[in-house]
């Protein structure tokens, strides 16, 4: 589905992220992470898994602090998430951002080639969201 992100959600960088577990969710609310797709995958109907992804640009902690900020900034998305007794792991939400995107292109929509992953816990489920950013 498409999302209008009326407000930036912002977080609070973390240094030497490698990858988060349930209980940091549980414990700490809310982390985002942003990677860089790769352009020649990030445009194609049937991407190849293993090079969709290049760099991670930045992970955050959702905190009151205004120091190292990063964000999720207002905009428009391709948005799709899954609730479920545990946060998803990167290959499922690696396959969740690939059908996003064909999902995406079939629907003539143009993504950028940034991916946000979001983790939270809610309502007493695990959360994870995948944004991409798209050009109006």
């Amino acid at each position: 589905m498409k999302l209008n992100l009326l407000q930036s959600l912002n977080y609070t960088k973390i240094d030497g992220f490698d990858t988060i577990n349930d209980i940091d969710i549980m414990k700490n609310g809310e982390f985002l992470i942003c990677y860089e797709v790769n352009p020649k995958q990030g445009c194609n109907i049937e991407p190849e898994k293993e090079l969709f992804l290049e760099n991670m640009m930045f992970a955050g902690k959702k905190s009151v602090s205004s120091a190292s900020p990063v964000t999720l900034p207002a905009g428009y998305y391709l948005f799709v998430q899954s609730r479920g007794d545990a946060p998803l792991n990167r290959d499922e939400w690696l396959d969740m951002a690939i059908e996003q995107q064909k999902d995406g292109l079939w629907e003539r929509d143009k993504p950028e080639n940034y991916l946000y992953i979001r983790f939270l816990f809610e309502d007493g489920k695990y959360v994870t969201q995948v944004f991409r950013p798209v050009a109006c």
